[in-house]
């Protein structure tokens, strides 16, 4: 009976071996069993009372099922914490984004209240200026005839006297007495029958307002355009041959097509798009970039020599699908190209199988350029490079010093572009891809910079010109936000002009009278404005004209207030008035002496001389004031490589931005 009463004991004590401790490994469908086994089929975990029901299915034991979930959950928090700071960055980014529209927005606001407020008080001087020429001219025709009803009054006042007085004596007894008294009246009135008085009008009461109020009105009705695309870098691409490969020295082409969000073709143009081609060590080629206004852009670049170069294209600073894209330049033997009347004019070269020929309009151009190294050099120096030629007569004047590596730190440059000497003494540089001015002494010694990247007032995105103004004040051209800035001389923001009107401004001047010449390299366009923002004039279209321009880029101002321009694709310079009527026109594509191959900086001496930086041609170029070719400043002991903006010193030497060699070089000029 012990035993029997035992065993159920002992039974009991089986089944809570059996049970599972509350939570852990409870078979859910079976309540008291503990789960041993894992479904994959199933993906749940199983008793002994659920294994019936997946006979067929695949089982592995609980725990190894539970080590691979844990394992596999470990692995995908990790990609997620791996995705984290990616998130971050994102979030930053757009958040910059956001507060630059907000800046943007701001900065927006405010030029239509500055504009609609000038344009009240314009209206407000011209409604005085109406009211007051109403007064005078009223006054004027009113004295005339206030004067003429006083004379009549007076005259209509005499007679009635006396006729009033001639009928009382009429009116009494003839008499001896009476005699004296009308022959008097007689007399008078003689005298009153003759009398001038002024009957006729002597002036007019026509008062008549002409106000023209249609067009005007039509014009208020359409000022101003908020501009805008809906283009992310994300979606856009670019197509085209200039992709992969170029040709030495010939113009290649990329399109650019503008996508939104959702990947639909943009219709519009104005988005802010740059484009960069550069070798390995950084050196930069200049383009240009056509807006067709359509959501598709060209980017048209050359390049001088062989190479494998890298071309990135940005749209709103952020690289478009495949960017940066790989880039080979090759040079072609004269059978592999068709003459063409839009190549350039082409001689005979090492570089060529046979002697190439051309048409008047130009055929191909050399592949090389001159004085090129031999391959594995790092850089050609042009003609300045090669043995001298006697006709070429170089001015015996050498590199007294450069400045600058490539770099983001104090006397360190990416992409340096234009160049200002002031009179106190200082060299300034636009050191375009850092987004600041940094600024020097003559001797070279760095003084300081300034400049913080963004699109908002007081804020750099691709600075490109400078100048000095008179006051001190220091002019930059900002290519990519499409304004010029004025800072003060220790760098401080005072206001920007131009915004609204500029395009792509790349080159900025000061005339005699202290306004800024700004050259707009997208518009083709010069403009003049008031230091105030104020525009004065403009002029100049894309084309090949004498008054046009294709990529102009800086501009200098000589004795006669004339304005001295470099047109980059049309291969010349050009020289013009004040109000933009062209007085002189010199140069042509080639590499001759006065020829050149896509001029950049200028600058005039106290001569009245002309010196020009020859980008392609890497050389810098001396003519006189009609345009002459005079001589070449000799930079063959340090060649030059793309050089950009161009300006002399207080002390009356050259200063040139070596763009291609991230340093700016400062040459002996004898004047």
């Amino acid at each position: 009976m012990e035993a029997h009463q035992h065993s159920p004991d002992s039974s009991s004590e089986e089944c809570t071996v059996l049970e599972a401790p509350p939570g852990k490994n409870a078979c859910p469908q079976h309540a008291g069993k503990v789960a041993e086994l894992y479904c994959s089929a199933c993906e749940c975990a199983l008793c002994e009372d659920c294994v019936p029901g997946h006979q067929e299915h695949p089982k592995v034991p609980l725990s190894q099922a539970l080590e691979q979930h844990r394992s596999s959950l470990q692995e995908k928090l990790g990609a997620v914490q791996n995705r984290l700071p990616q998130i971050s960055d994102s979030l930053s980014f757009i958040k910059e984004i956001l507060q630059q529209l907000t800046n943007q927005r701001a900065s927006i606001e405010e030029d239509i209240q500055s504009s609609f407020e000038d344009l009240h008080k314009q209206l407000d001087v011209r409604k005085s200026v109406l009211l007051m020429e109403l007064e005078v001219t009223y006054g004027l025709k009113q004295k005339v005839l206030q004067a003429q009803v006083d004379s009549l009054a007076r005259g209509e006042g005499d007679l009635m006297a006396s006729c009033t007085e001639t009928e009382e004596a009429l009116a009494g007894e003839a008499c001896v007495a009476s005699l004296q008294l009308e022959q008097e009246l007689q007399e008078r009135l003689g005298e009153l029958v003759g009398l001038g008085l002024p009957c006729q009008p002597e002036e007019n009461d026509q008062l008549d307002l002409l106000m023209e109020t249609d067009g005007l009105r039509k014009s208020i009705h359409n000022l101003g355009t908020i501009v805008t695309t809906s283009a992310v870098a994300s979606q856009s691409e670019a197509m085209g041959a200039g992709l992969e490969q170029c040709i030495v020295g010939l113009p290649a082409s990329v399109t650019i097509v503008t996508r939104d969000k959702s990947g639909g073709a943009c219709k519009s143009g104005n988005a802010i798009l740059s484009a960069e081609v550069f070798t390995p060590d950084g050196s930069i080629v200049d383009g240009e970039i056509l807006d067709h206004k359509n959501g598709t852009y060209e980017f048209v670049y050359t390049v001088p020599k062989e190479g494998d170069f890298s071309l990135a294209l940005r749209l709103y600073d952020q690289h478009i699908k495949g960017s940066p894209f790989k880039l080979t330049v090759n040079r072609i033997l004269e059978t592999e190209v068709e003459v063409s009347p839009s190549t350039t004019t082409a001689t005979n070269s090492a570089a060529y199988a046979t002697p190439s020929t051309g048409s008047s309009e130009g055929a191909k151009r050399r592949g090389k350029s001159p004085g090129q190294k031999k391959k594995g050099s790092k850089r050609a120096s042009s003609a300045l490079g090669t043995p001298r030629r006697k006709t070429q007569n170089p001015i015996e004047d050498d590199l007294i010093f450069r400045i600058g590596t490539k770099g983001r730190n104090k006397g360190e440059f990416t992409n340096l572009q234009g160049v200002a000497a002031s009179s106190s003494g200082r060299i300034l540089i636009a050191d375009s891809n850092n987004q600041c001015v940094q600024i020097f002494s003559n001797e070279g010694e760095f003084k300081s910079r300034f400049g913080v990247r963004g699109r908002s007032p007081g804020q750099m995105q691709r600075p490109t010109g400078v100048a000095v103004h008179p006051s001190g004040d220091i002019i930059i051209a900002d290519y990519d936000n499409k304004w010029v800035s004025i800072f003060s001389s220790e760098g401080k923001f005072k206001g920007k002009l131009g915004s609204g009107r500029l395009m792509g401004p790349k080159g900025v001047s000061v005339d005699q009278n202290g306004h800024v010449i700004v050259v707009d390299n997208k518009a083709c366009t010069v403009f003049i404005f008031q230091p105030t923002g104020k525009l004065i004039t403009k002029f100049g279209s894309r084309g090949t004209g004498d008054k046009q321009f294709a990529g102009p880029h800086f501009a200098a101002v000589n004795k006669n207030n004339e304005i001295i321009v470099t047109d980059f694709h049309n291969h010349s310079v050009k020289v013009f008035t004040p109000e933009g009527e062209l007085v002189l026109k010199f140069g042509s594509n080639g590499e001759g002496n006065g020829q050149f191959n896509a001029p950049t900086g200028v600058a005039v001496d106290i001569n009245g001389n002309i010196i020009v930086a020859d980008w392609g041609n890497s050389r810098i170029q001396v003519f006189d004031g009609s345009g002459s070719f005079l001589s070449y400043i000799n930079t063959s002991a340090d060649p030059l490589y793309g050089p950009q903006g161009l300006s002399l010193t207080s002390d009356g030497h050259v200063v040139v931005a070596d763009s291609g060699n991230h340093c700016f070089k400062v040459y002996r000029y004898l004047q």
